[in-house]
């Protein structure tokens, strides 16, 4: 197998050449010979071809996946999957730059927020769980006097890793560094329109020794490719960040064949604000917590919960916030709000805002297209909002805060925990035991008290109900990713 691949610089991502698929160490193309583009939101133009799996590229994929788990890297010792993982982050260290670059022009996220958020996160991800994989074990567990009874951990198999939008890189190495970790092997669908960073780290992997076959990227549409990892039946574990329609479609599809799943869905996660809080701060965190990514952030603080006696100095602080934001190139250091990912995306926000007009909220800042080029929508801020609105009940996924009076504590909780998602919430108070009580009420898979939004490999994320269920991070991918399995050895009498 070929551990060599071609690079993949930024400047010849400008020239719209045509990028294939990665596998078994290989760059080739579908076997439809289709290839889709992929564009720049900050400017609508076409950046790339790249080709598009099916049905066919996948189960090719997945039976490469399929001889390297039982082939070298099965057989490899824990600590050599560590050390090459490890030389893995050393090759994204000397690529970082080029990363930066590809990620802000196919994503549109700007370049000082993948360098001081998502870049950084993807290496302490990787590292973390090439720590880990030597550190992966299992327990004797006494049972009776003639037997040595204890378990160990396995390898799930062939993980089938569909990542979004959104983050791909940073996401993309949440599911990767713990399922390689642990043994696993890994088909990795990038979302169609933010293909580009997933190929480049499967060369790097190549790059840095991870044989062919353990990383294959299979780039395409959740309709063909998606569906087609989902639905195969040599595929051990899926692993979905996204929608909840589609995360309900992953569960249905899975359930055929018995597939292991783990799904990390929607938010509208509420940032709770109490009088006594220091309200520059919670007001400065309130509008990082709805702004960062263009609120294109599955924890986007959305809903911004104040008590009625601070409530207008807060919407006023937090609009204030919204109208300095510099929005624009994604690729100059200084934009502080790149672009919505698609076209498609813009017109969903653009419309949610009407939906807000409509249902009688105050449009306090924003509410519009920026420029008339690429997927730029102003930071808006909506005041007078009900708890009952559509934009306080659905998730806009755009830069669109909800800001909600409340009378008393009973009253916040109840429009905290009224709606179908329990991902994230945040609460300002400066009452520690107000902080403790309200906070072991609150409906949410992660609740920040006094901050907003930081995230740490070492703690594990997810929500239930309508944010979905597992557990990513820390430990608890551990657990994902591996299979116990229960030995009994008869020790005679």
């Amino acid at each position: 197998m070929s551990t060599s691949a071609k690079s993949i610089a930024p400047a010849v991502v400008a020239q719209n050449v045509r990028h294939d698929l990665l596998i078994d160490g290989q760059r080739v193309p579908a076997l439809s010979g289709r290839y889709f583009d992929t564009l720049n939101p900050a400017s609508g133009a076409q950046i790339a071809q790249v080709a598009e799996a099916d049905a066919q590229d996948v189960d090719i994929a997945v039976r490469s996946s399929r001889a390297a788990l039982e082939g070298d890297w099965g057989q490899m010792r824990a600590s050599e999957r560590g050390m090459l993982m490890m030389k893995f982050a050393d090759a994204i260290r000397s690529a970082q730059d080029e990363l930066i670059d590809l990620e802000s022009l196919d994503s549109g996220k700007p370049v000082a927020a993948i360098r001081r958020q998502d870049l950084p996160a993807v290496l302490d991800t990787l590292v973390y769980y090439a720590g880990m994989a030597d550190k992966i074990n299992g327990q004797v567990i006494p049972t009776r006097n003639d037997a040595l009874t204890y378990t160990v951990r396995e390898p799930v198999g062939v993980v089938g890793a569909i990542v979004p939008w959104n983050f791909p890189l940073m996401i993309g190495m949440w599911k990767i560094a713990p399922a390689l970790a642990c043994g696993c092997t890994v088909v990795l669908k990038p979302a169609e329109i933010t293909p580009l960073t997933a190929l480049r780290l499967g060369e790097l992997a190549l790059e840095a020794g991870i044989p062919g076959g353990v990383l294959n990227v299979v780039p395409g549409f959740g309709k063909t490719a998606g569906q087609a990892l989902v639905d195969h039946p040599d595929v051990d574990k899926v692993t979905f960040t996204g929608s909840p329609t589609v995360g309900r479609q992953i569960l249905r599809s899975a359930a055929g064949n018995l597939k292991r799943v783990t799904l990390e869905l929607g938010g509208k996660s509420a940032n709770i604000i109490f009088p006594d809080a220091d309200l520059d701060a919670a007001s400065r965190a309130a509008a990082a917590g709805i702004f960062f990514n263009s609120g294109q952030v599955c924890s986007a603080g959305s809903r911004i919960l104040v008590h009625q006696s601070v409530y207008d100095e807060v919407v006023e602080r937090v609009a204030a916030r919204a109208r300095a934001i510099r929005v624009g190139d994604p690729q100059d250091a200084a934009t502080g709000m790149g672009p919505l990912i698609s076209q498609v995306q813009m017109q969903r926000v653009l419309d949610y805002i009407e939906v807000g007009r409509r249902e009688g909220a105050r449009l306090v800042t924003g509410g519009a297209r920026h420029g008339e080029r690429g997927y730029f929508v102003t930071p808006t801020v909506f005041a007078g909002v009900a708890p009952q609105m559509r934009i306080s009940q659905e998730e806009i996924f755009g830069p669109v805060a909800a800001m909600i009076p409340f009378a008393d504590e009973e009253d916040a909780l109840r429009i905290a925990n009224g709606t179908v998602y329990s991902l994230a919430a945040g609460v300002w108070t400066a009452d520690i035991a107000r902080a403790h009580r309200f906070t072991r009420r609150l409906k949410a898979g992660t609740v920040w008290v006094n901050t907003f939004g930081p995230t740490d490999v070492r703690l594990p994320w997810g929500g239930s109900r309508d944010s979905g269920f597992g557990r990513e991070h820390g430990e608890m991918a551990i657990e994902n990713f591996t299979e116990p399995k229960v030995v009994w050895i008869n020790t005679g009498r």
